[in-house]
């Protein structure tokens, strides 16, 4: 069963009407450029608002990013969670990286279809990325502990937000070996909390602030 842009609505039921409709067009955007470079996988097309744009979105209802703040999005893949974001906080800037170049082309086209005034995406790998940036977003894309090295130095000293500057990372399952190996000083915010879709039992927004 396809699930719709409603699962969106039913979280955050204040968006604008520009706001719902680029929600809306993201089924068929992400449809149509999948077909020619995957960027999600194909069984999950049809649970894109929920495993995609509303997990990405687990991070607002943790965080609601300031106008002027500046996030970086590591390891974008497809723009999952920085497009989500951006549409859902148009004052606030995103970086979107990812060290495939294809995905990057995915991301633009994306944005650009949105008309998204607030992304920029680079083909580059993290270390490249010289700005600072009040927070830096992902999603799973590797162990904390080689994650970390990679985004070390990023993070601007001005803080805008009722949170300090720092890492929002989406993961799931059992969490507390990595975190150990990490020696980070992380929090976890289970999604559950938020949605009560069975997909977010096990997934958490873990925060790492700098």
């Amino acid at each position: 069963m396809k699930i719709t842009s409603e699962i969106i609505k039913k979280y955050f039921p204040n968006l604008s009407a520009t706001q719902l409709k680029q929600f809306d067009q993201l089924f068929d955007l992400y449809t149509f450029w999948n077909a020619q470079i995957n960027v999600v996988s194909r069984k999950d097309i049809e649970e894109l608002y929920e495993r995609h744009i509303l997990h990405s979105l687990g991070i607002a209802k943790f965080c609601e990013f300031q106008a002027g703040e500046r996030v970086l999005d590591v390891g974008t893949g497809g723009g999952f969670p920085g497009i989500p974001l951006a549409i859902l906080f148009p004052e606030t800037d995103f970086h979107l990286v990812d060290s495939i170049g294809k995905k990057i082309k995915v991301v633009n086209e994306v944005a650009t279809a949105l008309g998204l005034k607030n992304v920029v995406a680079s083909h580059k790998r993290a270390e490249e990325v010289k700005e600072k940036f009040n927070f830096i977003v992902s999603r799973a894309v590797t162990r904390l502990v080689d994650f970390y090295p990679w985004i070390q130095g990023k993070f601007s000293k001005e803080s805008k937000n009722a949170i300090p500057n720092g890492i929002l990372y989406l993961k799931g399952g059992d969490l507390a070996e990595e975190i150990k190996e990490s020696k980070l000083k992380a929090e976890l915010y289970p999604l559950s909390a938020y949605f009560e879709e069975e997909f977010f039992e096990t997934k958490f927004v873990v925060y790492i602030p700098q």
